[in-house]
């Protein structure tokens, strides 16, 4: 027979509070999104009067309509999704191929390398050194400002390192028995029983790639350039609403607000990565946990 251990009091109250501390907390931050969508699919107008909570008064689509037909929101989602891929697969690619040079024991100077590395965890040059480096390298005004200074993290290779020195040795001797070089052990061998970690870093960088909207607003002026979380910003800092209505074409209902689209844009340009990450998650998690138990 099993016997169950029963709470003690303090058990059950501790329980009690920390269920109800949880509660309170996914309500904090789940809410600010549901009112969000809400209002975004309420009608413009009648958003206005406020006093919706929980649920649309009037649905309506014409906020969603209004984003889409802007001239600049297509755009910006395909800049977006063009840095996201490519920035990514860069970052990946060229992180794992230094990672796996700085795993390697006969590496020279490897541990001067390492402390550099560790030294720009804790201090950067600064937004006006890098400005005049994106400059003087003619990256201003230029797609690939979102790419070349994203395509190695320190942090990253750290993650990276520490998992290509769990591979076993054998596998890479094995390699070189049969004739491969460097190239083709890191392309062959390594890289395919790297996929946990590789799909670990590929949802760092490109979360990261998705959301950034910094570089766009520092480095961009060509607005034909600017990525969705940039063009989000600047909806959102809009101070004129005629001047934000003004790029949207003609027929679009008088329900429209500078409010309504406000909302629609938050929600056109933060939905994908919102419905994407929840699948990712469990691959974050094992990313966090390589190398912290070893057998």
């Amino acid at each position: 027979m099993f016997s169950i251990k029963r709470k003690t009091k303090g058990e059950a109250l501790f329980d009690l509070f920390n269920n109800f501390g949880m509660l309170l907390i996914c309500f904090a931050t789940m809410y600010p999104i549901w009112y969000v969508l809400v209002n975004a699919f309420n009608e413009g107008q009648d958003g206005m009067r406020g006093g919706i909570y929980w649920w649309p008064r009037v649905f309506s689509f014409e906020s969603f309509t209004a984003v889409f037909q802007s001239s600049g929101i297509m755009g910006a989602m395909g800049i977006t999704i063009a840095k996201t891929l490519l920035g990514t697969v860069l970052h990946v690619f060229f992180t794992a191929m230094v990672a796996y040079a700085f795993s390697r024991k006969g590496l020279i100077g490897g541990k001067i390398y390492i402390l550099f590395g560790t030294v720009t965890l804790f201090f950067g040059g600064g937004l006006i050194p890098i400005y005049l480096l994106m400059r003087d390298l003619h990256l201003l005004d230029n797609f690939l400002v979102y790419i070349i200074p994203a395509m190695f993290s320190f942090f990253d290779l750290i993650i990276f390192m520490t998992f290509f020195r769990d591979i076993p040795d054998g596998l890479e001797e094995a390699a070189k028995i049969d004739g491969a070089n460097d190239w083709s052990i890191f392309l062959k061998v390594i890289l395919p029983v790297s996929m946990p970690v590789i799909a670990t870093i590929a949802l760092f960088h490109g979360v990261y790639q998705w959301n950034d909207y910094f570089a766009g607003v520092i480095y961009m002026n060509n607005m034909d350039l600017q990525p969705i979380q940039t063009y989000l910003y600047r909806v959102v800092a809009q101070s004129s609403s005629n001047q934000m209505l003004a790029a949207i074409p003609g027929g679009i209902g008088k329900s429209v607000t500078s409010q309504s689209i406000k909302l629609a844009t938050m929600v056109v340009t933060t939905l994908p990565i919102v419905l994407v990450y929840p699948f990712l998650q469990k691959y974050f998690v094992k990313g966090m946990m390589i190398g912290s138990i070893k057998g």
